[in-house]
């Protein structure tokens, strides 16, 4: 992922340090359970875990090295190993093990400890959701169906409804990454030809991964499952980006993203404040969902295994996670510093000149006995008349001899409070753990 997008504290877990860190790990701790189980002398497991090298910058080089000699990273990364710690011990790292299974094990690993991340960036972002909502519960504005002025709506039932689709965003996560910790050790195809199952679960049980049946490798419908709960974070945060830029265009003007003491919005015209969060977070969702078309297509592999999937993984895993994280923490910002103009919602929602109540006079007009038909060609008569030259609906109505609906009723299909009582229903199910 380019340094753009790339927030420190998840992007370390992804680093080639951390990488060969978890690699290292998983290779000691193989070999503690092998002299647990008498297959190494207790000693030689010992001195590899005291003659562990420190994994830095010079390491990685050296690995780096290694492999132009290898060709085969996991190999050259043993190698660099057993000659840090120096034989007799070292000739049992990486025992009976195969480059998959501490592989596998380690971007279980990495892609478990970036959940916990982006799991808690999700938190901040549905509590920034929250608190916008209730902010505006009676902030009343204009819904749009096709684009079109339709019905009255509240700006906080509108952020009510985007913090329940973070809600189940955050359980899509929870189960991607039930189904991402996990590990394998059971070597060349699965079988624990020459590995003790103990071995594998005495590393699972260190690092808190649960072992599961494979061939060579982790079935990577597991992986796609994680990359689809990344897409999923992603296309939220863009449905609401959308709307955001559409609130923002200069002719509806409700909303504004927040502009900082010296922000520039064009480098050549200087009126202009540009939604510039909303697009930027639109693109990025594009590119979440295209590398869960790549998760998908590394689930089919050549019988026990192949390495298809393996250089595709590497870009995937890592900027799908990177990209998640920080499309939550520039959403998050992005919604906490929104200016909402409830003045100008208002003033669109009044614009159309009374128009929006046609479905209240409709079905006044049918109580009173008048077919729907009738009503709806009525209604819509007069709805075009007031659209057109710009006269208040109400006035046409009460002025026409075919609408015969007294004062009161008409006052009753006109006010707004009316029309909105019941929207704060989705409140109800915003508290509601069971949403």
């Amino acid at each position: 992922m380019i340094e753009r997008y790339s927030l420190p504290e998840i992007a370390e877990i992804f680093s080639d340090e951390s990488k060969f860190r978890r690699f290292l790990e998983i290779e000691l701790l193989a070999t503690t359970a092998h002299s647990e189980l008498g297959v190494v002398p207790r000693d030689h497991a010992q001195t590899c875990r005291d003659r562990a090298p420190v994994v830095d910058a010079s390491f990685v080089a050296e690995v780096s090295e290694r492999e132009r000699v290898t060709d085969h990273d996991v190999a050259a990364f043993v190698d660099v190993v057993q000659q840090r710690i120096g034989m007799p011990a070292a000739a049992w790292i990486h025992h009976g093990l195969t480059s998959s299974d501490v592989v596998d094990t380690a971007w279980c690993w990495m892609l478990r400890d970036a959940a916990t991340l982006i799991d808690k960036a999700l938190v901040d972002f549905y509590e920034a959701l929250v608190t916008l909502a209730n902010k505006h519960r009676e902030t009343a504005m204009i819904g749009r169906t096709h684009g079109i002025h339709a019905e009255p709506t509240t700006f906080g039932a509108k952020v009510a409804l985007w913090a329940l689709q973070v809600r189940r965003d955050r359980e899509r996560l929870s189960l991607a990454t039930k189904r991402i910790s996990v590990c394998k050790l059971s070597g060349a195809v699965g079988t624990y030809s020459n590995i003790d199952p103990q071995v594998e679960k005495y590393v699972g049980n260190a690092l808190g991964l649960v072992p599961v049946p494979a061939t060579q490798v982790i079935a990577r419908d597991r992986h796609a499952e994680y990359l689809w709960a990344c897409a999923s974070i992603g296309t939220t945060i863009e449905m609401i980006a959308v709307e955001l830029r559409h609130l923002q265009r200069t002719e509806v003007n409700e909303v504004r993203e927040g502009f900082s003491v010296g922000q520039k919005g064009s480098s050549a015209m200087p009126h202009k404040r540009n939604p510039i969060s909303s697009e930027t977070l639109t693109g990025l969702s594009r590119v979440l969902r295209a590398n869960l078309q790549v998760g998908l297509q590394d689930v089919a592999l050549w019988h026990e295994r192949d390495i298809s999937h393996s250089s595709a993984e590497r870009i995937v895993l890592p900027d799908s996670s990177l990209l998640a994280y920080y499309v939550l923490r520039r959403a998050t910002k992005l919604v906490t510093n929104l200016e909402v103009d409830n003045a100008q919602m208002l003033c669109n929602l009044n614009s159309t000149h009374g128009v929006v109540f046609s479905q209240s006079v409709l079905l006044l007009l049918v109580a009173s006995g008048m077919s729907r038909d009738e009503a709806y060609r009525l209604v819509q008569e007069l709805a075009a008349k007031a659209i057109s030259t710009g006269t208040n609906f109400k006035e046409l109505l009460t002025s026409d001899s075919r609408i015969k609906l007294s004062p009161q009723k008409l006052d009753e299909a006109f006010d707004l409070n009316s029309a909105l009582k019941r929207s704060q229903l989705v409140f109800d199910s915003l508290n509601s753990a069971d949403a």
